[in-house]
């Protein structure tokens, strides 16, 4: 899909297709679609990354409190977005052994009170080991930079989920 259709779009079909490129907030989405015309991806990716950037910080947190743990309850039980899970399961989350499982749950349970929000990272970007090991270095960072860091990986997620849906045939998702 090129940018022209993207522009094309009429409402209702921008928020279908896009609702998800940040996890489980399409009003973002529903948001900058005035913004439109886009003239490339990299300026609908920019307006997306503005409109979380004016957020207040308990906007950026909610973003962050939307996404679900990494290879949580939501993994076992199939009850991911499609992309969450293809991310997942990329990194090789659904493939931990019975340790690194252990492990997971406990270091995303300490982060979650730690921070009051999931842990995020791209996971299309590591691997499970790199990511059990960020999940432990991370929880030593603080409050305002751990925020300001899960939004960062907020929004490598949501380039890789734009390019997926502009270098693919993304009209047939509708």
């Amino acid at each position: 899909m090129d940018i022209s259709t993207v522009n094309n779009l009429p409402y209702e079909d921008f928020v279908k297709i896009f609702g998800n490129v940040v996890e489980k907030c399409p009003l973002i989405t529903a948001a900058v679609w005035s913004r439109h015309p886009f003239v490339s991806l990299a300026a609908l990716e920019a307006a997306i990354n503005e409109f979380i950037d004016q957020l207040p910080e308990s906007g950026k947190e909610g973003i962050l409190r939307c996404h679900p743990d990494l290879a949580g309850r939501d993994l076992q039980s199939g009850t991911l977005t499609h992309e969450s899970h293809e991310e997942q399961t990329q990194a090789g989350l659904d493939a931990l052994n019975s340790t690194e499982a252990s492990r997971m749950a406990r270091l995303n349970q300490e982060y979650k009170k730690r921070f009051g929000f999931p842990f995020v990272i791209c996971a299309r970007m590591n691997d499970k080991a790199n990511i059990l090991r960020q999940l432990s270095e991370r929880l030593g960072n603080e409050h305002t930079l751990e925020r300001a860091r899960g939004i960062e990986e907020v929004k490598k997620i949501c380039r890789l989920r734009l390019q997926g849906l502009m270098f693919t045939d993304a009209p047939n998702k509708l």
